[in-house]
Formats: C-alpha cells, structure tokens, sequence
C-alpha cells in the first residue's frame, strides 16, 4: 500500500482517513460481509477522501453503509457521493435534520450546499447494531453536542468513535443549536460506564487515555455552565 499520512491503520481493516481544514475525519472499517465508512467528511474534501479509499483497494461502490455520527455539515456533506450505492445511516434526530434540509442546525451555508439532496436510509437508535462479521458495531445515543449525536462503540476491541461527543484531552466540543450541556454531560457519564480501551474522534488525534479524557471534558462541561473562563472548547463545525 503506498504512503500517506492521511490513511493509519488503527487496527486490522480499521482505517483512519484524515480529514483536513474543517473537514471530519473518516473511518473504513473492512468488515467480511460489509464495509462501512464512518462519517463522509466536507464535500470539498471528497477528491481526497476518494483518493485515499482507492490506496486502500476500495471504490465507491464497495462503500456498503455510511453512518454518520451526527448531522453538522463537515461529517455529512460527502454523503451524496455514496448515497447511490450505499446506505446512509444516522440517528433519527440527525435523520430529521438532514432529510428535510434543516441548514440552521446542520450549519451548511449557501456555498456548502450542493444538490441533489441528502438522504438517510437507516433511521439508527441507542442500541441498533450492525454485525461486520469481524468487527459488530453497537450505536450509543449521546446527545449534548447536537440532539442526534452517536457514539459508535466496537464491541469486541472495545473501541469508541466519538465523532464531535469525546475529543483527545478533554477538549469541550461546541455544544450544537440543538445540543445541551446538561445533555452533553449526561451522555459524557453513561459513556464513563463503558469499558473503552481507544477513542477515535471526528477531528484531531485518537486516545489511548478514554478515562482521563471523558473525566476532563466534564469538568470542562459542569465549568461552561459556570460560565468560567479558560475553558477549551473545540470549534470545528464553524465554516473555513
């Protein structure tokens, strides 16, 4: 496979593709009866994103599920180039913002939109699962950044994708127009319950310190709604 800093392999036929300005990250997963991209990324990104599946041997149509771990445009706006082929997949709060093009709350701005419109296949709840065969992916509802925020746990490495919920270092995600920071560290709290071993967030590095990290973000939280100053909060979703 040829080098680029933009394609890790986290684990066997688990991939992070690095997102770049704004844009998310995205995660292959290789699985042995289907293969599933988490998060698709700006749509000004897809050129790369494509280019990095195809070091990997994979095409657009060997896309089999995307799901997206919330509805703000940099995780969905490469959606429509897989929407075709594969099944796109949110949580039902997510789904209701994407489907009927709800720009405030998925914070696309006029020069982000492009057509056709995005679709969502598979309306995900807390607890629906889907079994790669080598790896089974457990969804978690964590609502707090937005209403249809997931967390998307791998139930045999014990592995969390976190999308915008858990950053490395605690960092405080930005708390969405239909997010909560009550929400925010009560999700932030059943994730603590969980045995974690590595967070692969949306945007900067991945984890190998789950505990440390749900444990800061919650103090960052509790000291938001204190309205204290010094509090790192991460900014990603605005537009570049």
């Amino acid at each position: 496979m040829p080098k680029d800093d933009r394609v890790i392999e986290l684990q066997p036929n688990i991939f992070l593709l690095r997102g770049e300005d704004s844009g998310s990250h995205s995660y292959l997963i290789r699985g042995d009866y289907k293969n599933v991209l988490i998060d698709s990324g700006l749509d000004k990104n897809f050129p790369k994103l494509q280019r990095s599946l195809l070091m990997l041997g994979i095409k657009l149509r060997d896309i089999d599920i995307v799901i997206n771990t919330h509805e703000h445009f940099d995780h969905i706006g490469a959606n429509r180039y897989f929407q075709d082929y594969a099944l796109i997949a949110a949580h039902r709060f997510a789904a209701t913002k994407i489907t009927v093009e709800d720009r405030y709350v998925t914070m696309y701005k006029s020069s982000d939109l492009n057509e056709p419109p995005l679709k969502v296949h598979l309306w995900l709840e807390d607890k629906s699962r889907f079994d790669l065969g080598n790896y089974i992916l457990k969804i978690v509802h964590t609502p707090g950044h937005t209403s249809g925020s997931i967390c998307i746990y791998e139930v045999t490495r014990k592995l969390l994708f976190t999308g915008d919920t858990v950053f490395a270092g605690g960092t405080l995600s930005y708390i969405g127009e239909s997010g909560s920071v009550g929400d925010y560290i009560n999700s932030i709290s059943l994730l603590e319950t969980m045995k974690i071993n590595e967070i692969y967030p949306g945007h900067g590095a991945i984890s190998k310190t789950p505990e440390e990290n749900m444990q800061k973000a919650i103090l960052n939280a509790k000291a938001l709604l204190r309205d204290e100053e010094g509090v790192e909060i991460a900014h990603f979703q605005e537009a570049p």
